[in-house]
């Protein structure tokens, strides 16, 4: 059977069980007596392990394996939940991560992996079980199953397995019973999943048993060749298969279960916060109203690039209708431009996916950076469900990174330091994002030591940024802006994690390319705050329309302040600099003919035409021909070989036919 076919389907699902992973462990780390969580973690790891090895990648299924050997140790409390196990376990999933990473890149997904597997069989057999757990866990059932694995046996038997319960007993005779059981299982595990053996696995490689022992498995093997491979094994008695009667003693067991989870939750509610009580609610919410499918990316892609030729042709057939001034084709085209606004709703809204897709991997970042540095520090996570469009998530990402792994390295102070300036010994790293108009907001706030302007400007006049004499003039919302000057940084050493200033000048510059913006407070002695605003949308904009000489140009409404026709005799000048006084500002006047290079005879009228742009909090004024109006457009990119254009961030086709660049303001305000 060709596997490729199921790859993309194979990817997405694991990445979903170790993000689900990773998720369950941190929550393990602060709850370790909550057995559920370690459920949670092994029902992914299993899943996992079967989807590996259905899909042929044995690395990644024997690792799994012997990572849910560990979490049925915890389980069964043969041991504890310590800080060292899950340093493991999450070192586990790294070893998952970058083999999944492999198969994506289209690699076999192998890595070495025997120093982490040799640490997980450490753990697995470094303490007994003791009296106590065993008593637990016969009372659990009669088959000796406890709920989750009665609940794979069920999910299993769907799929076309049979649960089995084998008896064996050795030969009176037999010397070495564990060698025995050993080869047993080798001869089962080739053609079944073990679920449960009884005695436990330990205790029958210690040889505490008598002569026969059982075990519960699955399998698409009739019990005759089961019992015949089985058999083939020297020294064996005889060998007993019957089928497993799970729903015999499911009812029963079942309800025990929910009662003791509803006493957990209920003590827990009494207990904990209210955040826990709704995660926990949520994670048991039936799914059977939500229908969904999944869709690859690329067709939502090219549905989207039909829908932005639609527009276009839209645009063609509203300057066609005004020309010819035909009352039905208005009709038609006002009826035709509604409902291609529904549709551009509707399509921009099966793009939209909540920002809690990257979220979710910063808790595990965090705690790694604040262990590696040793801090502490406590990531707070709202907005998670806030919804951005796809390709605006894809390039979100690294900037969040570079923001978190600064305010971790150099906003939180360490331990020592935080108590002696009277602040409690962990940070707090607050990842808030909200929807507000159209735009979504990301803010990074950290209680840490705040920016030190001295520094800061100590450090842009050695590298020439700021002049001297004009540094103690700055606001500090100037002066901590040079943070994202190219190759800033007022890191004595640049660390491999990162430097005040270091990467920054990237970050700004990934997140104007998605049309967002960056700006930084900060507070000396309690914290700095990054906040960035993004549209909800990169495709379709809404612009300006203008000319100038024989061109036109499409300016981003998200950019314009205000358009105005001045007198000439109001221009002064100021620095060299051509400026005009709007609303009491001084605003410089920038000529897109000169900076453009845009041929064209100049005009002779005592007015101009301008278009007050901003960027943050600078402005400027773009001088024009004309205006033609307000429009939304499609946003073609330039392509490869365009790339790095000066003040232009794409084209949009107009419905002439026309080709209008759009104006980059970022690069056009200084």
């Amino acid at each position: 059977m060709d596997m490729n076919q199921y790859l993309d389907v194979f990817v997405e699902e694991s990445r979903e069980h170790l993000q689900s992973i990773n998720e369950h462990m941190l929550r393990l780390e602060n709850e370790p007596n909550e057995k559920s969580i370690v459920n949670d973690i092994f029902r992914s790891a299993h899943t996992l392990k079967g989807m590996s090895a259905t899909m042929g990648y044995e690395d990644l299924a024997n690792l799994t394996h012997k990572m849910e050997n560990v979490l049925d140790a915890l389980r069964q409390e043969q041991i504890g939940v310590t800080s060292d196990v899950i340093d493991v376990l999450f070192e586990s999933v790294d070893h998952l991560e970058a083999m999944v990473e492999s198969i994506i890149e289209g690699g076999d997904g192998k890595r070495d992996v025997s120093k982490t597997v040799a640490i997980l069989n450490r753990i697995e057999n470094g303490e007994d079980s003791s009296e106590q757990s065993k008593e637990t866990f016969v009372s659990e059932g009669t088959n000796g199953l406890d709920e989750f694995q009665r609940s794979v046996i069920l999910e299993s038997i769907e799929q076309g397995f049979h649960p089995l319960s084998v008896k064996i007993a050795l030969d009176k005779n037999c010397i070495l019973k564990a060698a025995r059981v050993y080869m047993i299982f080798e001869v089962i595990e080739q053609v079944a999943e073990v679920i449960h053996s009884n005695p436990s696995v330990n205790e029958l490689e210690q040889e505490q048993f008598d002569l026969d022992f059982t075990v519960n498995l699955l399998t698409k093997l009739d019990s005759e060749e089961l019992e015949a491979r089985i058999g083939k094994v020297s020294e064996i008695d005889s060998v007993h298969i019957s089928r497993l009667n799970i729903e015999a003693t499911a009812e029963p067991q079942s309800e025990s279960a929910a009662t003791t989870e509803v006493e957990t939750k209920e003590s827990n509610t009494k207990g904990s916060n209210t955040k826990d009580s709704k995660a926990a609610a949520s994670s048991t919410k039936p799914n059977a109203g939500n229908k969904t499918i999944r869709v690859n990316i690329q067709r939502l892609d090219q549905l989207m690039n039909l829908f932005e030729e639609l527009v276009i042709d839209r645009g063609r057939l509203e300057t066609i209708a005004k020309e010819l001034k035909h009352t039905d084709l208005n009709e038609t085209v006002e009826h035709m431009t509604r409902l291609s606004g529904d549709l551009q709703d509707s399509l921009l809204t099966m793009r939209m996916v909540p920002i809690d897709q990257v979220f979710n991997r910063f808790p595990r970042m965090i705690r790694s950076l604040a262990k590696d540095l040793g801090k502490k520090v406590n990531l707070e996570i709202e907005g998670g469900e806030t919804e951005l469009d796809r390709t605006v998530i894809d390039e979100i990402g690294d900037p969040l990174v570079h923001l978190l792994r600064n305010s971790v390295d150099h906003g939180i102070e360490r331990p020592d330091k935080r108590k002696s300036n009277g602040k409690g010994s962990e940070g707090t790293i607050s990842l808030v994002a909200y929807h507000s108009g159209n735009h979504v907001y990301i803010e990074i706030t950290d209680d840490g030591g705040g920016i030190n302007r001295e520094m800061v400007l100590k450090k842009a006049i050695e590298n020439g940024i700021v002049n001297p004499s004009s540094a103690s003039e700055m606001k500090d919302e100037e002066v901590y802006q040079l943070l994202f000057a190219s190759g800033f940084s007022t890191a004595e050493t640049v660390s491999d994690i990162s430097g005040r200033g270091v990467g920054l000048d990237v970050v700004k510059s990934k997140i104007e390319s998605i049309g967002g913006q960056i700006g930084v407070t900060s507070d000396p002695g309690q914290g700095s705050k990054f906040s960035i605003q993004l549209p909800l949308t990169m495709s379709i904009l809404s612009v300006m329309l203008v000319t100038s000489g024989e061109e036109t140009y499409a300016i981003p409404l998200s950019n314009i302040v205000e358009s105005a026709i001045i007198a000439k005799a109001d221009i002064l000048n100021a620095h060299r600099q051509h400026v005009i006084d709007f609303r009491g500002k001084v605003v410089p006047l920038v000529s897109l003919k000169e900076v453009l290079d845009i041929s064209g005879e100049q005009d002779d009228d005592d007015y101009i035409s301008v278009v007050v742009a901003r960027k943050g909090d600078k402005m400027a004024a773009l001088v024009v021909d004309s205006f033609i109006g307000q429009q939304e457009v499609v946003l073609k990119p330039l392509g490869d070989y365009l790339t790095n254009i000066f003040a232009i961030s794409g084209a949009t086709i107009l419905g002439n036919g026309q080709v209008a660049l759009i104006l980059d303001c970022n690069d056009l305000i200084k």
